[in-house]
């Protein structure tokens, strides 16, 4: 529908004809998790636009229930199915536009209990009928995105819920200490999460995992991802790209001239890696489909890379992404350093700040940003944002130290989170503060070194990693000689007093790291709960 506003608005003789197989046109499915929770109340308010109403403001022939059947690039003619009546026609197009979107992985319903996905009106009106009793026993399969707002909301319906993810943590486009806290809330609002499992089979009215676990079971939301859409564009003998997604050129041409495609079946072109990629966003998807537009009615326009960035409300917590995760990276062999961090959302001194968690990965070479993850409950979304702006803007990681934003007490501080964000990068690229990741810490260790925690005495009596030392960093420099001549490591509770230590011994001649991230980083990668059996 981008598309056909847009191209309305630019040429308005254009003869613009729609077909959607569904009974709705122009709905928003982003919605559809929160009116399932009742946070929505409103079913109507997910209809954002109507046949009638697109005819009225724009005049587009929309004819929902219509299934396009076949394209005919030779005659440069689509099939049309009426779902309602029957009737086949044959339309004939100058310019044909594919908005074919993506279907849910699993092809066929688990036998014996209800299955629905969470895509469309239709699914989320079943699956309000399915859980208008509370207590009602329910199985979320898949912890990305979709799974993970399927549950918070199915818990605010009164559901008992279980979900099953098939890889070893929530989120899998995080990294595990990112997911964590995560996980965590998910675990505190009363959700069995089974990890590393999937459904084996239904046995007697039970889910039975792969592991042999039963879990009673009266419905199953099937949110274990999606697969490109691309029947139509197969028959009709165009490119699929090696993702599986329908090939695009940077004007969302395909491999014919006059068929476009645009949306979550459609390659795109990744900014970090430069390799073809499928990103299901809906930013995407729109700004495609305006551009399509453009590119038809003669204008000069292509697509820029896509950056993946993505943010999910998890009960209390907003969990956001852009670039590549450190995984990733590691995987395809490339070149980074990691740096996190965790301010406040605001200044402290006002009332309601909430420390969140921030991790920034970037070349060591170039010092180009390649990815982000930020996890918290305030602050979230405009600081993944503006790490976003920086990627496509290409801005090096300690760029963002010296950007002007926006300040006031109550919504950041003098230095914001992402000026921090960059300050640590500058440190830790140029070798001001050498650092250790969390997951490097024992291996350190093992080789001799000693670890050193600067925080209070009160503090580390709370919580601290085996074997660290307490020598609090105001008594640093009275109580040097009780160190070790051997490498060190400091922590502290985030990385602040480990960087000033570091700072310290460095400057006396001492080999010392700071552990990037502190005792909370490690401790949220170690806070892993094994899955809880049913009882």
């Amino acid at each position: 529908m981008s598309a056909a506003t847009r191209m309305r608005r630019l040429d308005e003789t254009a003869d613009i004809t729609v077909f959607e197989r569904g009974p709705e046109v122009s709905y928003a499915n982003c919605g559809l998790p929160y009116y399932v929770g009742g946070v929505i109340a409103d079913r109507s308010s997910l209809l954002l636009q109507t046949p009638a109403s697109l005819h009225r403001r724009f005049r587009l022939d929309v004819r929902v229930r219509h299934e396009v059947v076949r394209i005919d690039p030779a005659t440069r003619s689509v099939h049309v199915v009426d779902l309602e009546t029957g009737a086949a026609s044959t339309e004939a197009y100058d310019k044909l536009i594919l908005a074919l979107g993506a279907r849910p992985r699993r092809d066929e319903p688990v036998s014996g209990i209800p299955t629905l996905s969470l895509r469309t009106v239709d699914d989320a009106d079943r699956i309000r009928t399915a859980v208008s009793d509370a207590g009602v026993p329910v199985v979320v399969v898949g912890g990305g995105y979709t799974g993970l707002e399927a549950v918070e909301n199915l818990v605010a319906r009164g559901a008992r819920v279980t979900l099953v993810q098939r890889g070893g943590q929530l989120l899998s486009p995080l990294d595990i200490e990112m997911a964590a806290p995560v996980e965590a809330a998910v675990r505190e609002r009363g959700v069995e999460v089974r990890l590393g499992v999937q459904i084996d089979r239904i046995e007697d009215g039970m889910v039975i995992l792969s592991d042999g676990t039963a879990i009673c079971a009266a419905l199953i939301v099937d949110a274990s991802g999606v697969v490109p859409e691309i029947g139509l564009a197969v028959e009709a003998g165009l490119r699929i790209g090696e993702t599986g997604g329908i090939w695009v050129d940077e004007t969302c041409r395909t491999s014919d001239p006059d068929i476009f495609a645009v949306g979550d079946g459609v390659e795109k072109s990744d900014l970090v890696g430069g390799e073809p990629t499928l990103v299901t966003m809906a930013g995407l998807a729109n700004r495609h489909g305006r551009m399509v537009a453009d590119v038809i009615a003669g204008r000069a326009a292509a697509a820029a890379p896509a950056l993946g960035t993505g943010i999910v409300k998890v009960f209390d917590l907003a969990a956001a992404k852009v670039g590549w995760s450190e995984r990733r990276l590691r995987a395809a062999g490339r070149d980074f350093y990691a740096v996190h961090v965790h301010p406040g959302s605001h200044a402290g001194y006002y009332p309601g700040a909430e420390a969140f968690s921030m991790k920034l990965l970037a070349d060591p070479a170039s010092d180009r940003i390649l990815g982000a993850q930020i996890v918290g409950r305030d602050g979230v979304d405009k600081r993944i944002d503006v790490i976003a702006t920086a990627m496509h803007a290409g801005l090096p990681a300690a760029e963002l130290a010296h950007l002007e934003l926006a300040y006031a007490p109550q919504f950041g501080s003098a230095k914001d989170a992402v000026n921090l964000l960059g300050y640590v990068a500058e440190n830790t690229r140029t070798g001001t503060t050498p650092t250790v990741q969390w997951h490097e810490l024992d291996q350190e260790l093992a080789a001799g070194a000693a670890l050193i925690d600067v925080r209070t005495a009160h503090e580390f009596a709370r919580g601290a990693i085996p074997g660290a030392v307490n020598v609090p960093l105001d008594e640093l420099r009275e109580r040097i000689d009780e160190l070790p001549r051997a490498p060190l490591v400091v922590n502290c509770q985030v990385g602040l007093r480990g960087h000033l230590a570091t700072r310290i011994l460095a400057q006396r001649g001492f080999a010392v790291r700071n552990l990037d991230g502190g005792y909370q980083t490690w401790r949220d990668a170690h806070a892993r709960q094994e899955p809880r059996r049913a009882s």
